[in-house]
Parts: C-alpha cells; sequence; structure tokens
C-alpha cells in the first residue's frame, strides 16, 4: 500500500472532525499506512446560484472540471466532482478494501473539518475505484481531491481539501475555477479486437455454458474487451457530458481514468439505511416504441433472463443480511429502459442494525465495507461465487483491471456511494488516445453464444457514443 500526499496550503481555524469507528474487514495483508505529513483541513460552504433547483443539469456540475484528472459521480443532476489530489492511496491483493478503508481512517483521525452544509457529500470525501479480482495488479486507489462541488435536493457546495496548519477563510467557487475550456472531441475513433475476438469470445462463452451443465456452477458472467485508438487525446470531460446527457438514469463517474455510466448502484448506505440495484437479464431495444414495449414484456417473462435475475438478487440479499436487521427484496423484478437496452432490475434495501445490537458492531459499516461484502455478486461473477470467479479466470482470457469493481466515493462518517463499474472503458495513463472499453454478460444453461456476443456488442454502446459516435439507438 502507498500513500501520497499533495502539496501544503494555507488555513486559519477550525474544529477537529471525531474519527469514526468503522467495520472491520478480514485481509490477506496487514501493512500500516504511511503517515501523512500535515493534517487535512477541510472547508465546507454553501453555494448559491448554481443551476435551477426545480431542473437540474448535470452539465452545471460538468461544466465546472478541468482538463486534467477529472472526478465525477453525478446523476440527474446532481452528485460531486471534482478535481486535483490532496492525496491518493493505492493497494493491491485480496486486502484491498480493508487497507484503503484504514488509511482513510488514518487520515481522517488527523483531519480539522468545517463544514457548514452537513449534508452526504460534504465535508471529507474521497473516490475511489478497485479492481474486480483480487489477483488483478489494478489493484485499487482512493483519491482525496482538492477542490469538491456538489449537489443535493438543490442545495449545492464547495468544499476545498489540503493539508497544512490552519484553515483559510471561507472559498468562493471562483478562487478555484478557472475559465472554462470546452471538451474536445476525440475526432475519429478506430475500433480493434482486445484480448479475445469476437468470434473467439463465442467460444469462451461455449466453454462456460458446458461448465454449467456439467454442474460447475449454476450461472457464470463473461467479459470481453475492445480497443479503441482515437484521433486525439481522449478529454474525459467530453466523454462525461455525453453520458450524462444520454444516460441520465445511469451514475456516471470518472475515477483516475475509469469512466462510464453505470445502471447498477452496488450500495448506497446513508444514516442506517441502505440500498443495491441489481441488473441481471438484458434484451436489446429496437429504437421503436411500441416494439420495445413487446420486448419489455418478452424480458419479464424470460424464464431464462428471471433465473438469472434471481442468482444476482439473492446474492445480494445474502451479503447484506449480516449486516441489517431487516430487509426488503422485491418479488418481481422491473423492466429498466436504458436508451440501448432493457434490464430486468430490483432494488434491494434494508436498515442497518443498531450500533452495540445483534451483532455487537460498535458503529455501522461504511460504504466501502458492505460494497467489499457485496462485491463480486453474481451479476458480475456468478453463483456460487468462488467456483465462477475460478471459471472466469480459466476461460475469460483477460484481466478486467476495474472493470466490474466497485467505484464511487465515501465520506468522513462513512456514508456513500459506490456503483459497479459497468459500461466504462479505462484511458491508457500513457497514451490517451488509447482506451479500452468492456462488456460482459451473465450466462446460464439455456444461454446461446451468439446472442451472448449481440448483448455484448448493445453494453458497449455507451462508450462508443461517448467517444463521439452516435450509436445510442443502432
Amino acid at each position: 500500500m502507498s500513500i501520497v500526499a499533495g502539496p501544503q496550503g494555507l488555513f486559519d481555524r477550525a474544529e477537529p472532525v471525531a474519527r469514526p469507528t468503522l467495520e472491520p474487514m478480514s485481509t490477506q495483508t496487514s501493512a500500516p499506512a504511511d503517515a501523512v505529513p500535515q493534517p487535512l483541513l477541510v472547508r465546507t460552504v454553501a453555494l448559491d446560484g448554481l443551476g435551477d433547483a426545480g431542473a437540474p443539469d448535470p452539465h452545471d456540475l460538468l461544466d465546472l472540471l478541468p482538463t486534467e484528472r477529472p472526478l465525477a459521480w453525478v446523476r440527474r443532476g446532481d452528485g460531486l466532482v471534482a478535481w486535483g489530489e490532496t492525496l491518493r492511496v493505492e493497494v493491491s491483493g485480496a486486502g484491498r478494501f480493508a487497507d484503503a478503508e484504514r488509511a482513510w481512517q488514518d487520515v481522517l483521525a488527523r483531519a480539522i473539518v468545517r463544514d457548514e452544509v452537513q449534508l452526504p457529500g460534504t465535508g471529507p470525501v474521497a473516490f475511489g475505484s478497485f479492481a474486480f479480482d483480487d489477483r488483478s495488479a489494478a489493484g485499487g486507489v482512493i483519491v482525496v481531491p482538492k477542490v469538491v462541488v456538489g449537489r443535493r435536493g438543490g442545495r449545492t457546495w464547495l468544499t476545498t481539501i489540503t493539508t497544512g496548519a490552519r484553515l483559510h477563510a471561507a472559498p468562493e467557487l471562483g478562487d478555484v475555477v478557472g475559465p472554462r475550456v470546452p471538451p474536445v472531441d476525440p475526432g475519429t475513433v478506430v475500433y480493434a479486437d482486445g484480448a479475445v475476438s469476437a468470434d473467439g469470445w463465442k467460444e469462451v462463452v461455449a466453454r462456460g455454458i458446458a461448465a454449467i451443465r456439467a454442474g460447475d456452477v449454476d450461472k457464470v458472467v463473461l467479459a470481453r474487451d475492445v480497443h479503441a485508438r482515437a484521433e486525439h487525446p481522449v478529454d474525459v470531460r467530453w466523454a462525461l457530458e455525453r453520458l450524462a446527457t444520454e444516460y441520465p438514469s445511469c451514475w456516471t463517474f470518472s475515477v483516475d481514468g475509469l469512466v462510464g455510466a453505470t445502471p447498477e448502484l452496488l450500495v448506497r448506505s446513508e444514516k442506517g439505511l441502505v440500498t443495491s440495484r441489481v441488473l441481471a437479464g438484458t434484451i436489446r431495444r429496437t429504437g421503436d416504441d411500441a416494439a420495445d414495449l413487446a420486448r419489455a414484456a418478452i424480458l419479464a417473462h424470460s424464464s431464462k433472463d428471471l433465473e438469472e435475475h434471481e442468482y444476482a438478487v439473492t446474492s445480494v440479499a445474502h451479503a447484506l443480511e449480516p449486516f441489517c436487521s431487516s430487509t426488503n427484496v422485491p418479488d418481481v423484478p422491473f423492466v429498466l429502459h436504458l436508451p440501448n437496452v432493457l434490464h430486468l432490475a430490483s432494488d434491494v434495501t434494508g436498515v442497518l442494525r443498531a450500533p452495540g445490537g445483534d451483532a455487537g458492531r460498535a458503529e455501522h459499516p461504511s460504504s466501502l465495507a458492505l460494497a467489499a461484502a457485496l462485491h463480486p455478486t453474481a451479476a458480475v461473477c456468478g453463483t456460487p461465487t468462488v467456483a465462477a470467479r475460478e471459471l472466469i479466470r480459466s476461460i475469460e482470457g483477460m484481466d478486467r483491471a476495474r472493470y466490474a469493481g466497485p467505484v464511487g466515493w465515501f465520506g468522513a462518517d462513512g456514508d456513500g456511494e459506490w456503483g459497479i463499474a459497468l459500461r466504462s472503458a479505462a484511458i491508457d495513463p500513457v497514451d490517451p488516445r488509447r482506451v479500452r472499453l468492456f462488456a460482459g454478460c451473465g450466462v446460464v444453461a439455456a444461454s446461446d453464444p451468439p446472442a451472448e456476443l449481440a448483448e455484448s456488442e448493445a453494453k458497449l454502446v455507451p462508450m462508443r457514443y461517448a467517444l463521439g459516435r452516435d450509436t445510442s439507438r443502432s
């Protein structure tokens, strides 16, 4: 685990923040966090005049982002955007979630905070992204930005985060936002096969079906990648703005070069309440409203898709159960309509056990602890989890890196939002003209390899669109 602190800043005074007690997690690595040279200094103030509270526009937030390393978590105009790095923590291995959480606790133990807004997402905030597989070299990262602008329910705020000795006077937006530079079109984008060709991937799916029919697993989720090369360096803001406009019901995100618009919320934790949106079972849209309504009815009654969905919902409900005094699991899924596909979806909710309750916990588990307990769900791995993960390692033919891993943010009290990094792409940190796109499909005994390939192509549409080719309804 490595911790890198950003430059020091100038501040005047504030009250220290209490260190939260976070849910312990098992880990195979126990390296202690490096000492932070200066306390974290955090100031949150209210902002006026950013957008219309009655009809928030995601561009109000996204337009503030600079070109370099933008951070974002936005849905329907609300959310967080951020930039700069006061601190970053890089982790790896099976203990990556626990190591990241311990490092965050250590940082908060030294933090000095003045939060004048007191809403979820105010005060100290860290953005994070983690690899799907314990063995992936991608590991994980949490980034503590220098500047955060957030909006929720018509209220907007500005947070500045730095290190030093004393807090400065209340910041203003004009002090931290420079002249807007419009996003740059990446130009012509050329696509090529990734680790496995399209035809080769059908063989991968066939092997997965054979393993299911042999009784090795009940369900396995198989992914593929596609490589893209743009004419110009990819401006993350260009992709974010297109995704937020075309997919407003998804969580549009950008963390450390991973960008996307996920329809699947792994977990939201807020004041003792948890929510997880589960998606499994997909059909491609035609672009004709009447035809799509008919396809939605077919999806809602498809035994193959309902089976796939049931595995995913059950895995989430079982993972949350030890942490919750009560959970609510819908009897039947609803059909989520996106511009490119239709999904079977269920919102699983729960109430965390009271501190000191039956489980003997001193405090609620953090949102990151919950994300770690949920990951990987059957929606991105399979059932049973261990066997499905081993099958993926054996036949998929690529390293997913941070695709299908948790991505999101959390605050000083541990509450936050973590999505599953789907409908996403990784921008090459060395050559930003190179991009790696991902898509995956749930495979059960009744699956058909050509149909799964077609579904994966439909799931690549959002990121193709984000890069500039209007394939949103093709």
